[in-house]
């Protein structure tokens, strides 16, 4: 089959050779794009880049290896493409676009945190406490909020953050 007097593997090829590259410049530079991605919803840039590379793969490899009507090709790689589309959204993008964990931290989001007393505190000085976080342990100097000792191994509740050090108080479950 020939459309627009090129023949139909030709498209599909061509097609293919665009998207790869187009989602490979996607990966590169895809924060500048990513309001488009946002503004139209389902619309995801990748997943219209993901489905032309499939559509063009399958057509290209079913035209060169079977013997089938080129219309039918069409229609199972439209199909293709659309099923393994979907398995890409459902199993990877949407996993991935919930998984807003980082392994960063600010000191400011420390604060209301609670964590543990390395070295202990005293009335008027400096002591390190532990938090845990999710890529494991952090340990910053800490002061008393109160000005009053806490010893090691106790609980604490960071106050607030003033020039890198915590200041922290004993933490109370029930606060009674």
């Amino acid at each position: 089959m020939t459309l627009f007097g090129v023949p139909i593997e030709t498209i599909y090829l061509i097609l293919l050779i665009a998207s790869g590259s187009l989602t490979i410049l996607y990966l590169f530079f895809g924060d500048v794009l990513e309001g488009l991605g946002e503004a139209a919803g389902f619309l995801n840039p990748i997943l219209i880049l993901a489905f032309i590379t499939f559509f063009s793969a399958g057509g290209y490899i079913l035209e060169a290896v079977t013997s089938l009507n080129s219309y039918i090709i069409m229609g199972i790689a439209a199909l293709a493409a659309l099923l393994l589309d979907t398995i890409l959204n459902i199993f990877v993008l949407v996993p991935m676009s919930s998984a807003e964990q980082s392994l960063s931290y600010t000191e400011k989001s420390l604060e209301g945190r609670i964590g543990k007393v390395s070295i202990s505190i005293p009335e008027k000085g400096f002591g390190e406490v532990v938090i845990e976080s999710y890529s494991g342990m952090i340990s910053k100097p800490a002061a008393s909020f109160e000005n009053k000792a806490i010893p090691q191994g106790a609980e604490i509740l960071v106050i607030e953050v003033k020039d890198g050090v915590l200041n922290v108080m004993p933490y109370k479950k029930n606060f009674t």
